[in-house]
């Protein structure tokens, strides 16, 4: 441990997790605090700007303490977070809104009146359909709420605001880093620019939008109040940073063409790498830059964390594992379950609905919860085989699963089966922690991304499809992709 070490922190939906690392992975010490979800009316989900602050200095402080490294050993921070949601700052650069989730669906009004007047360009431009994301949610503040709106200076995500509370950057320094543009409404991503088209189809203030960086950019160094609050030594440099889904992918080494990557967490997300700008016309997948330059990452995703919180309240179960264990021996022979509980991400449909359909007397528990976790396998399906369409040239791998989800071999074992690729489970690591690391080492000259992600990474186990099921999968696919498409209308593709 004489050598440099870097700090990677991933500001989660629930909570925030920091590790330690030295330069070739090898973890020293790990810390999580919890940054709770406030749901102040149905449909708004909002969080505390300082309490992503203050739960990501506390947990920095508390790895190296349990390090018993020295302060100036750390060579750099990196920040992760989450990635559809924004905030907005004042001139000092602290909070003057609350954090409007990825989970809150308040804007939906906007969300269509975006996809009304752009939804044609929006795609072709930025990579991301009209959804639920900055634009609209920048909207809402500006229409319903404009005496909050005229004291916002610029909008940032998570990462960028905590990397600006850090280094205490005045708003006309702060930043967001290109793996975010997609979620914008207002980027032109291949270009790395803000587009002026859009900004003025979709009504934002391109003023109140900060700086494009690359992921690997100083920003930045310590303030000595955040020093003090990191336990770490003034003037400590940090690094622009990148999305969570970004750092998932960088950290778990996938960086080239078709390899594949399953972040089971809050939200369930299926990601392709491809190194060509592909939009998808059909609004199914969004594709958003990766950390490393030139790569590209066609994903969609579906809130599949809140489902699995959600289950054992429902069905009366003491816990999740329990259900699992019963989901082991149920049958979902014609039972199906549509899974858009809060609304359908992708291809948006923010007022959709979820259903169990073909419900029997006979049926149990078990039976219900497998419908669930075949539910978001089929959902995966769907995404690969839109992936697979739009780059037709990608030859698909295994797929490297990440997140809670991870460690649950049933449901590594029906996805293996629907989608008819092996599950690559990796050794236990903060992997967005890890790829926020990367991204710090290489904005101090101590890495290059790509290759310290590859050179890192380690298999632990493979799940390989089963026959059976792939084949009772590839039969039934095509009812719950019906069912879906009654319950839930799929809008009309938007022609690029």
């Amino acid at each position: 441990m004489s050598g440099p070490l870097v700090v990677g922190v991933d500001l989660g939906s629930q909570s925030t997790k920091t590790a330690l690392f030295e330069l070739d992975g090898a973890c020293l010490a790990e810390a999580s605090a919890e940054v709770p979800l406030h749901r102040p009316v149905p449909g708004h989900v909002e969080q505390e700007p300082e309490h992503f602050y203050g739960s990501a200095t506390a947990t920095i402080a508390s790895c190296i303490s349990r390090s018993g490294c020295k302060p100036g050993q750390v060579a750099a921070i990196g920040l992760a977070g989450q990635m559809a949601g924004i905030l907005g700052v004042d001139g000092r650069g602290r909070a003057a809104t609350p954090y409007d989730s990825w989970l809150d669906s308040r804007c939906s009004v906007e969300v269509a009146e975006i996809a009304e007047r752009l939804g044609q360009r929006l795609v072709k431009v930025t990579g991301c359909p009209p959804m639920v994301a900055h634009a609209p949610k920048m909207l809402w503040w500006r229409h319903r709420r404009p005496e909050v709106y005229a004291h916002v200076e610029k909008f940032l995500v998570p990462s960028a605001f905590v990397a600006g509370r850090l280094c205490d950057l005045p708003a006309e320094e702060s930043f967001i880093d290109w793996t975010h543009l997609h979620f914008s409404g207002s980027a032109d991503a291949a270009r790395l620019s803000w587009s002026p088209e859009l900004a003025a189809g979709t009504g934002v203030d391109l003023g109140r939008l900060p700086r494009i960086v690359a992921p690997t950019e100083r920003v930045g160094e310590l303030s000595a109040a955040a020093a003090r609050d990191c336990g770490l030594c003034p003037g400590t440099p940090v690094a622009a940073g990148l999305g969570d889904t970004a750092a998932g992918a960088l950290g778990a080494g996938v960086v080239q063409p078709g390899q594949l990557l399953d972040t089971a967490g809050t939200a369930s997300v299926l990601a392709v790498s491809t190194n060509r700008f592909v939009p998808d016309p059909s609004g199914t997948l969004v594709l958003m830059r990766g950390a490393v330059d030139g790569q590209w990452l066609a994903l969609s995703y579906l809130a599949g964390g809140d489902l699995l919180n959600w289950l054992p309240r429902v069905l009366g179960a003491p816990g999740l594992g329990l259900l699992i264990e019963e989901a082991a021996t149920g049958r979902s022979d014609g039972l199906f379950f549509v899974p858009h509980m809060g609304g359908r991400v992708l291809p948006a449909a923010p007022g959709a609905k979820g259903a169990w359909v073909g419900l029997e007397l006979t049926q149990t528990r078990g039976d219900l919860t497998r419908a669930v976790l075949e539910s978001v396998a089929f959902e995966y399906a769907g995404f690969l085989e839109k992936a697979l369409e739009l780059n037709p040239e990608l030859v698909p791998r295994d797929v490297r699963v990440i997140g809670g989800g991870s460690d649950d071999q049933l449901w590594n074992q029906i996805k293996a089966s629907a989608l008819g690729l092996s599950y690559v489970r990796l050794r236990p690591r903060s992997f967005s922690c890890w790829g926020a690391a990367l991204v710090a080492a290489a904005a101090v000259g101590m890495a290059d991304v790509g290759s310290a992600s590859l050179k890192a990474d380690e298999l632990s186990e493979r799940t390989s499809p089963d026959p059976e099921l792939r084949l009772a999968y590839s039969r039934c696919r095509r009812d719950y992709r019906a069912l879906v498409d009654l319950i839930v209308p799929r809008p009309q593709e938007v022609h690029v």
